[in-house]
């Protein structure tokens, strides 16, 4: 498609352990914290992507609890030049299983922060949805 404008869709995840504290994920390719999660696949729902996303890179088997919202009016402009109109589904999840793992291609590091201490994440739609996770807000469409 060359350097056309796209949309790409994605679902992100909100886990918190038994301390309360926020499951963060520091991504390979933008070296930065963000929440477990990735592009959805083709004939994929958002509940699996989110699902099989937070395995692969974190190792923990999550189940999705609550839907926070669709945040759809962010661009990002990846290093090849392309760009494109990201649409986000976050979901609160919960740990059903597994461990935690970093030993996969996406992952430099797992921890868990005290939410209202997270680190800034890596871009302003992640931003926004903790914003609203922290108040508490559900069925965001932005």
């Amino acid at each position: 498609m060359g350097h056309e404008r796209v949309f790409l869709n994605f679902a992100a995840a909100f886990i918190l352990n038994e301390q309360g504290e926020l499951l963060l994920h520091k991504r390979t390719d933008k070296h930065a914290w963000g929440l477990p999660g990735g592009a959805l696949e083709l004939g994929e729902s958002a509940e699996e992507a989110v699902i099989r996303e937070v395995l692969e890179e974190t190792g923990l088997q999550v189940k999705v609890d609550a839907f926070v919202g669709v945040y759809t009016r962010y661009f990002e402009e990846y290093p090849s030049g392309d760009q494109a109109q990201s649409i986000a589904l976050f979901f609160v999840c919960s740990i059903v299983g597994g461990a935690l793992s970093t030993q996969n291609e996406e992952t430099l590091d797992l921890q868990f922060f005290p939410p209202a201490e997270a680190p800034c994440l890596f871009n302003q739609q992640s931003r926004d949805a903790l914003a609203d996770f922290l108040q508490r807000k559900r069925g965001i469409c932005r």
